[in-house]
């Protein structure tokens, strides 16, 4: 596989002896499935940690809440597998209702406070929490591939928080999209880029292209379970092979 995507950006060491790697992190060989669903706004408002986070809105009174499932095959960091639990949100302003995801999907570009973030290595979880301030915990993230599907099951110990489920879809080479990445840090907000090259991609809008079944017992169930998700995916997104760029994170109190 070509790393042209990769050319003439800078690395450096981690700054943080006990984490061997560097920084921006690069992902040279991925598969990602999204799922972005709709969430009553003002249950997920308890979830924002900072005043000036604001929940993207679809329509007044519903929010978007995207479910990523991440299997990094080769990274500076070696294998793992990643789920991402995000509220898409807006910084510093509201957003307005439909008009503002819409411009995020012409523009390719996302904003999102991470929510939740297990991993299934320690190197990954130690980074992500002293670097970028992520809420990640180590879990068993695993993925099955069926003829028509792609799933991924996530727990922790031996309780089920959710399975993941989407289409296998016919691809075509997808244009970059860049993620900036919202979370705190010792109370400090700090935000981070990622810059995607989907190499392989897929989108649909609604319809029953992607399912997500919550597990009971663990406190991320009862959370999804009172922010009141949508039966069905407001969109879905297949990317069999990819590659990202994780930047290194800005404090916004200094911005």
């Amino acid at each position: 596989m070509k790393n042209d995507f990769f050319k003439g950006i800078v690395q450096w060491e981690m700054p943080f002896k006990k984490l061997p790697g560097k920084v921006p992190i690069f992902y040279f060989d991925n598969t990602s499935m999204t799922a972005v669903f709709t969430a009553s706004t003002k249950k997920v408002m308890k979830y924002l940690p900072h005043l000036d986070m604001w929940p993207v809105e679809v329509f007044p009174g519903r929010c978007a809440i995207g479910f990523t499932a991440f299997e990094y095959r080769k990274s500076d960091i070696k294998p793992y597998n990643e789920f991402a639990i995000s509220v898409l949100i807006t910084f510093g302003k509201r957003s307005i209702p439909g008009v503002t995801l819409m411009s995020w999907q012409l523009k390719r570009t996302f904003t999102a406070y991470i929510w939740h973030l297990p991993v299934t290595t320690e190197i990954a979880r130690a980074g992500g929490v002293e670097l970028y301030g992520y809420p990640k915990f180590i879990a068993g993230i695993k993925f099955k591939k069926r003829k028509e599907w792609l799933e991924c099951h996530l727990s922790e110990g031996k309780k089920h928080i959710l399975t993941l489920r989407g289409k296998v879809l016919p691809t075509s080479r997808g244009k970059p999209m860049l993620y900036k990445t919202f979370s705190i840090k010792d109370g400090i907000p700090l935000s981070a880029n990622v810059n995607i090259n989907p190499i392989e991609f897929a989108q649909r809008m609604a319809g029953a292209h992607a399912e997500l079944d919550i597990g009971t017992g663990h406190p991320i169930c009862r959370e999804l379970r009172e922010i009141r998700l949508g039966k069905r995916p407001l969109t879905y997104q297949f990317s069999p092979v990819n590659q990202a760029i994780l930047y290194p994170p800005k404090n916004l109190l200094d911005s």
